[in-house]
C-alpha cells in the first residue's frame, strides 16, 4: 500500500490558505455592503491639505494662502561669513585621565562635549579636575583633543 502524500504541514498550510481566502472574500462583501449603505459613494473624492498639515475634505481658504519666494529658503547648512572666524582654542576640564594607558577624556566648558584625548597629543602633564586648553583634530571616530596645556 502507498503511504499518503498529504502530511500535516501541507494541510495546515492548506487550511491557512483557504482561510485567508475567505477572509478576503468577507472583507470584500463588506465593503461593497457599506458602499450600497451610503448611496453609492466611495467616501472622500478628494483630499486637501490644511494650513496645519492635516488631510480635510474641503478646499482651504485661497485668502490665507501665502507667497513664498523660493530664492528664500535655504537647503542645507548656511556657509560661514568670512569675517566670522572662530577661535581654535577651546577651554575644559579634565574628567578622565589614565597615565597608564595613556588617554582620557576631556569635557568643554562652552558646550559640555566629552572629547578623547590621547598622551601623544599632550603639551603639558594632565590630572583628573585639571583646567586645561586644548584645540580640536578630527581622528577616526571623531574629534580629538590636541596640544592640550594646562591653565
Amino acid at each position: 500500500m502507498a503511504k499518503s502524500q498529504q502530511t500535516f504541514n501541507k494541510s495546515e498550510k492548506e487550511k491557512k490558505r483557504l482561510k485567508k481566502r475567505e477572509d478576503k472574500r468577507k472583507k470584500m462583501e463588506a465593503r461593497k455592503a457599506e458602499k450600497e449603505a451610503n448611496g453609492g459613494s466611495d467616501g472622500i473624492q478628494f483630499a486637501y491639505v490644511d494650513y496645519n498639515g492635516n488631510l480635510v475634505d474641503t478646499p482651504p481658504d485661497p485668502e490665507m494662502k501665502e507667497k513664498i519666494d523660493a530664492e528664500e529658503i535655504v537647503l542645507g547648512v548656511p556657509k560661514k561669513v568670512e569675517g566670522e572666524e572662530e577661535d581654535p582654542i577651546r577651554n575644559g576640564k579634565v574628567s578622565f585621565f589614565d597615565t597608564s594607558k595613556g588617554f582620557g577624556f576631556i569635557i568643554d566648558t562652552e558646550n559640555n562635549e566629552k572629547y578623547f584625548c590621547h598622551v601623544s597629543g599632550l603639551i603639558d602633564q594632565i590630572a583628573e579636575n585639571d583646567k586645561v586648553s586644548f584645540e580640536l583634530e578630527r581622528g577616526m571616530k571623531g574629534m580629538n583633543a590636541v596640544k592640550v596645556k594646562k591653565i
